[in-house]
Formats: structure tokens, sequence, C-alpha cells
């Protein structure tokens, strides 16, 4: 964990000849492990950064997640379930859409978001992302005279 792997230059002695290591030759051999919940991570955070979308998650883990936020954590992952082969990955988001966005472009441009973070990110090649937008989020009307109470709040 402490060392820095990509950095590294040595010798090949393998085939008995000294080879100095470039950036496209691993320092080492050995095994990366991807873990699913670092992709759904990543998958989460892509996924957010939609127009249209409100939040990740179904009801029960929204309401975890509101109170994540109240005590200033997060969970990117909240509605996300990826599951990682040795070169594949499959996603699937749960999510709550904002009203007034079609439903069809959000779930298309989600998954278009989580296509491209996923490959370039993680490395891996995305062979579905399953999206199922659970409800639609309705902003409360603004009442009037509101303006007057956020000032209120900011001279005090």
């Amino acid at each position: 964990m402490g060392t820095d792997m990509g950095t590294e230059t040595g010798t090949d002695t393998g085939a008995g000849m000294d080879r100095e290591l470039t950036a496209e030759q691993p320092a080492g051999s050995g095994r990366t492990v991807i873990s699913d919940s670092a992709v759904a991570k990543v998958a989460g955070i892509a996924a957010k950064t939609v127009a249209g979308v409100y939040s990740l998650g179904s009801g029960p883990s929204r309401a975890l997640g509101a109170i994540r936020d109240a005590v200033g954590s997060s969970d990117h992952a909240a509605g996300v379930r990826a599951e990682v082969g040795e070169t594949q990955v499959a996603v699937d988001i749960n999510l709550v859409a904002v009203y007034g966005y079609p439903l069809h472009d959000v779930a298309n441009q989600v998954r278009a978001a989580v296509y491209s973070a996923v490959e370039k990110l993680v490395g891996l090649q995305v062979i579905e992302v399953n999206i199922e937008i659970n409800d639609v989020y309705i902003a409360p009307p603004v009442k009037p005279g509101g303006k007057a109470g956020t000032e209120r709040e900011a001279l005090q």
C-alpha cells in the first residue's frame, strides 16, 4: 500500500538480458483486483453528474443517505450495484429523476456517463448498465415571501 510501483525502474532478468522498464511495461508481475464497491462508487459518482438525476437509491437507502448527509458523510455507491469479472463489469443503478426531465433521456445519459467513467477510470469493459427509475422528485412550490425569510436569516 505504501509503495508506488508505477514509477519504479528495474531490470527484467526473465530473458537473461537487462532491460529498462518504461511506463508501458509494468514494474513487476502481479494481480490487480478491483472490488465491486470501488466500481459501484465510480459509477455512482458518474450517475450523479447527469442533469435530471435527483438522487440514487430506493426509499430506504435514500433515508439512510439523508442521515449520512446530515452528519457530513456520503455514500457515493448508494443505489448502485456492480458485478466485476476479470475484464468486464455490469452495473445496476436505482435512481430518482427530477420531474420535467424526459426519463428515457435521463437513463440514456446516465448509462453513457457510467460507461465512460468506468471504462476510463477502472479500465474494465462495461457490458451493461441497467437503470431503474423508481421515483420522480417534484420540487415543493415556492412559498410567497420565501425570500424575505432567507434575507432575515442572512441578517442574523
